[in-house]
């Protein structure tokens, strides 16, 4: 497994058979299962299993644990994890997706909005609340992603689900942006948590960044920048083979 003492330059051996936990900070408009392909291209002729820990949405960033060989069997565990996040949302617009995937499709007036109500506003999302995941999400319906369709057009049925969010904190008030960091459970859609917080102060509000910093005890500021690693892992496969066609 990983050690969560690394530096940014010093990589430890792996046993990627056996499995290892690899904490990746995933870059901006990468699917979480890009990381995965371009992680499990990276290992062949090694014919391996990899996964992820947990969902990313493209437009967000951050930690993002990837497990390979035996250890795949221990993703459910790591995908129970508590998670922490920080972000920015922007008041007085909605778009259909939540976040910047989608273009605004209302705008409100903002003008009366005081901090005090923004403070206040955090209190109904603090401990056991019930949110409906985004139309536009990996959520499955029937078997089909719903994203898949909304970008046709077709009507979903949501269904509610429960979460809990021990702590929403607002760090930041420059509006129409508002920085928060969340520490949410499994399953928590902070687009949906942004939108119903807009919701919260008869206004509108979409997220426009968002950062996983923690999953469990494992942390983004412990994470390997993906093209490090890739870069890392080709020059030992180069440094292998180079190895094996000496005399």
């Amino acid at each position: 497994m990983l050690n969560e003492e690394k530096s940014n330059t010093e990589f430890p051996d792996f046993n990627f058979p056996e499995g290892e936990l690899l904490l990746i900070n995933k870059p901006y408009e990468w699917t979480s299962f890009d990381v995965v392909g371009k992680i499990r291209n990276t290992l062949k002729p090694l014919k391996l299993k990899v996964g992820h820990a947990g969902t990313l949405d493209p437009l967000a960033t951050g930690l993002l644990i990837v497990c390979t060989g035996k250890l795949t069997k221990q993703i459910d565990t790591f995908q129970a994890e508590e998670k922490e996040y920080t972000g920015t949302l922007i008041l007085g617009a909605t778009t259909p997706s939540f976040d910047m995937e989608t273009e605004v499709d209302a705008k409100f007036d903002i003008s009366g909005i005081t901090e005090a109500e923004i403070y206040n506003a955090t209190k109904p999302f603090i401990g056991d609340i019930s949110q409906y995941p985004p139309a536009h999400s990996a959520v499955k319906v029937n078997g089909e992603r719903l994203y898949v369709k909304a970008r046709l057009g077709e009507e979903v049925e949501l269904k509610k689900r429960f979460v809990s969010v021990p702590e929403f904190e607002i760090t930041r008030i420059a509006l129409p942006e508002i920085d928060f960091r969340i520490v949410c459970s499994k399953g928590t859609y902070i687009r949906s948590l942004v939108s119903d917080f807009g919701k919260a102060l008869n206004n509108g509000a979409y997220l426009s960044k968002l950062t996983r910093t923690r999953s469990g005890n494992f942390l983004l500021s412990n994470a390997f920048e993906l093209k490090e690693l890739i870069a890392y892992l080709r020059s030992k496969k180069e440094e292998n083979k180079n190895t094996a066609n000496q005399p």
